[in-house]
């Protein structure tokens, strides 16, 4: 009962060097890409979805099936009611509005750890038909050995691309740069697939990264909450992106981006005396303002590295972008 991730060929090896990386560290901490639940990036949440429990432990299923949580649970804004999807179980999400690919990341999976270090990994994939899943290549950096048990801890740091990898009410974002665009059509995804790790090392059971190495994660976790409890999915770019917004951000230029000091912007329909730029964390905290000053560069040298919203407004008109700190 071998369980390989569907299509890693796909994607190919990553290779060595990315096998050593390090990628974001726990939500809080400079570099994290973690976006709080109360961040004004996002436009809605997943409205409705299908579940299919996993058992609570797939090498005994006489166990029974993972039973905490209703698919409910996952719809809508994140507020810690979650839904235990079991060893192997997975939920299919459906949105009002198709997902599309703007700039930097696309929509985030929250999950419920109760801390930085004790971490229940899922695969994410999308869809634009419901039929067709393209996969996020996930990659775990973890050691193979030993088994992390089911109270076990693991270090942000080395995973990528698979949900989970913040605590509480921070969620976990997805680029749909990163996923095979000859799959799906990435400015109508209307699908998010999540499916639950199964993080034992024993390779008739386990789960497969990008690069063909077993995700060791907490298990055995044989309780009716077994597996990764999914709290939410919110959307940071929808078709409404497109249709409302797409002639004022053409008019939005932001440059270099990533930078590493001075930011540069241009705003064409913007009267430059009064426009009020804004800069705000991903959890929704403000940290520069300016008031007038013309297209002068913002000095943001003082920023922690990460992902950041900037914000022009010009009376009623407002127009916003991520932006990356390097």
């Amino acid at each position: 009962m071998k369980k390989l991730v569907s299509g890693f060929l796909t994607f190919g090896l990553i290779g060595l060097q990315q096998l050593a990386a390090q990628f974001a560290p726990p939500a809080g901490q400079s570099g994290s890409t973690a976006i709080h639940s109360d961040s004004s990036v996002f436009v809605a949440w997943a409205s409705t979805g299908t579940l299919q429990r996993g058992y609570v432990k797939v090498d005994e299923p006489e166990l029974g099936f993972a039973s905490y949580g209703l698919p409910e649970d996952a719809f809508g804004k994140a507020d810690l009611f979650v839904v235990s999807l079991g060893d192997g179980g997975s939920i299919v999400l459906e949105f009002e509005h198709a997902i599309i690919n703007g700039p930097g990341a696309d929509f985030a999976v929250f999950e419920n750890s109760f801390s930085d270090t004790f971490l229940e990994l899922a695969l994410v994939e999308v869809s634009s038909d419901g039929i067709q899943f393209a996969m996020f290549p996930p990659v775990s950096n973890t050691p193979t050995t030993p088994q992390v048990d089911g109270f076990g801890t693991l270090d942000t740091q080395l995973v990528h691309n698979l949900a989970g990898k913040y605590r509480a009410m921070y969620g976990t974002p997805f680029n749909l740069d990163d996923i095979d665009a000859e799959i799906v059509d990435l400015n109508n995804i209307r699908f998010v697939r999540i499916t639950d790790v199964v993080g034992s090392i024993d390779a008739r059971y386990g789960t497969f990264d990008a690069n063909a190495n077993i995700i060791n994660d907490p298990w055995p976790t044989p309780f009716p909450s077994s597996g990764f409890d999914l709290d939410a999915v919110g959307v940071i770019y929808d078709r409404r992106y497109l249709t409302i917004q797409e002639a004022d951000l053409q008019q939005l230029k932001v440059f270099p981006n990533p930078f590493t000091e001075n930011l540069n912007f241009r705003v064409e329909s913007l009267n430059e005396a009064s426009y009020e730029v804004q800069l705000f964390e991903l959890s929704g905290k403000k940290v520069f303002e300016r008031i007038g000053d013309g297209l002068a560069p913002l000095n943001l040298g003082f920023l922690s590295k990460g992902m950041y919203v900037i914000q022009i407004r010009n009376g009623n008109e407002v127009v916003q972008k991520l932006i990356t700190k390097l």
